[in-house]
């Protein structure tokens, strides 16, 4: 059943505010409205009185609006891969690092730290290009292992999945140790903190964010059939098996790609698609679509708060998403404990 326009309204308009507070916040504060008249002005059509001190166009244009996007691509990742796992499992404790992403990325991230990269492009996108093949290898890893003739058993995936984990962790904590030079620097990438900055990251991270989130937008009838079970959803005609590989792999490399440019991010793949539930319904036609949008908006808001709490020192976004995650993530779950998702 149709929800209407009213949730994508509502969430796109939060989305809309968190992206301008992001941009307006910093050691230099602009005005939000100063800042959607100079993000009007550059639309084709739209010429306005150019009012505004001149180094305000560097500082949006070339400092904060794509440090915004780039975290808003993060989130937006993380609650659309979130809602697809939480799917496919029927699981709402699902998300997005189930399968060991978080795990093979942050052991690809640590690798590259313990190499003195000579200066260069090489240099600079060694770490997210060695995280981002860490957590590839270890989906295509983890999924070779549960697979089961032609079939990919969902109880064999995540144990797989936890053993994979905790093998890769372990590396990584060996290397740490290893490098006691990047020690500091590996921590606070494993906790979220960003690295890169400029309109760089956001172009290479754009193409698989935006595949991967296509595919899991057009899954939206696929996993609500899956929620019958793998049994029933091919007697309704639904070839479980493909549909289930094909959304995992599309919100695998979805995570891989956004936790490779932003570090390891929690609670946003599993509170988002939670709250959408509770508040919008069960259809993932409107599911994915609303984690989406309210994914972005969270980590905006959060990276707002890393910013902001403790200036000019930032915390990692993730200590913020822990913090605030958790325990709100336990309020919603004693409140719906007697409620039935599934």
């Amino acid at each position: 059943m149709s929800i209407g326009l009213r949730p994508y309204l509502i969430s796109l308009a939060l989305l809309l505010a968190a992206l301008i507070l992001s941009i307006a916040a910093g050691p230099v504060f602009i005005p939000p409205g100063t800042i959607v008249r100079i993000l009007a002005n550059s639309l084709p059509g739209v010429t306005l009185a150019a009012d505004w001190p001149q180094n305000y166009l560097a500082i949006v244009y070339q400092i904060r609006l794509p440090h915004a996007f780039l975290i808003l691509l993060t989130g937006a990742a993380l609650g659309g891969s979130g809602a697809a796992y939480q799917g496919v499992f029927r699981n709402p404790l699902a998300d997005p690092y189930l399968i060991g992403v978080a795990s093979g990325a942050g052991l690809g991230a640590v690798a590259a730290m313990a190499v003195r990269w000579p200066l260069g492009l090489l240099s600079l996108y060694a770490i997210p290009m060695a995280a981002f093949l860490g957590a590839l290898i270890t989906v295509v890893l983890v999924y070779s292992l549960a697979r089961v003739g032609g079939a990919l058993p969902t109880t064999t995936l995540i144990l797989a999945g936890v053993a994979v984990s905790a093998f890769a962790t372990s590396l990584t904590s060996f290397l740490m140790l290893r490098s006691s030079h990047e020690l500091r620097r590996a921590i606070g990438w494993l906790l979220g903190g960003s690295i890169l900055s400029g309109w760089e990251p956001v172009l290479v991270i754009l193409p698989y964010i935006v595949i991967g989130l296509g595919l899991l937008l057009s899954s939206g009838h696929a996993l609500n059939v899956l929620q019958f079970g793998e049994e029933q959803a091919v007697q309704l005609g639904l070839p479980a098996e493909r549909a289930k590989v094909l959304i995992l792999l599309a919100a695998s490399l979805t995570t891989a790609a956004a936790v490779a440019f932003s570090g390891v991010i929690g609670f946003i793949g599993l509170i988002v698609p939670h709250l959408a539930r509770l508040i919008w319904g069960h259809d993932y036609r409107s599911l994915i679509p609303l984690s989406i949008l309210g994914g972005g908006a969270a980590l905006l808001l959060a990276d707002l708060i890393a910013r902001t709490a403790l200036a000019p020192q930032i915390i990692p976004v993730g200590i913020v998403t822990a913090l605030v995650g958790a325990p709100f993530f336990l309020w919603v779950l004693r409140r719906a404990k007697n409620q039935v998702y599934w």
